[in-house]
């Protein structure tokens, strides 16, 4: 991933109800009808919500009928859980700390 995509996918999940709405399709793809019932806000509010996560990268969205069905990209989640495994911190003394 570019720097820039990176920054996409944080600031995505920079958003609480994002950062939920991502830990719910984790197990796997959702009606946007059930992630409405599961938060107190509107569908247009749902929509901008996806639009973020979808420009990201993060969600896939598959149209049934009048619902939207979501999933996360597994492509963009494992390159950025790559990224963030990289990271590493590092000690004055040039050691690595025990931060795993």
């Amino acid at each position: 991933m570019t720097s820039d995509e990176i920054a996409q996918v944080c600031r995505a999940l920079g958003d609480e109800n994002r950062l939920d709405i991502v830990q719910m399709l984790s197990g796997g793809e959702m009606c946007a009808c059930k992630l409405l019932e599961k938060f107190n806000i509107t569908q247009p509010t749902l929509s901008h919500h996806m639009k973020i996560l979808g420009e990201c990268g993060l969600v896939e969205t598959r149209r049934e009928g009048k619902w939207a069905h979501y999933s996360l990209n597994c492509g963009t989640l494992s390159a950025f859980k790559e990224f963030i495994g990289q990271l590493t911190c590092t000690q004055p003394d040039g050691k690595e700390c025990s931060c795993r």
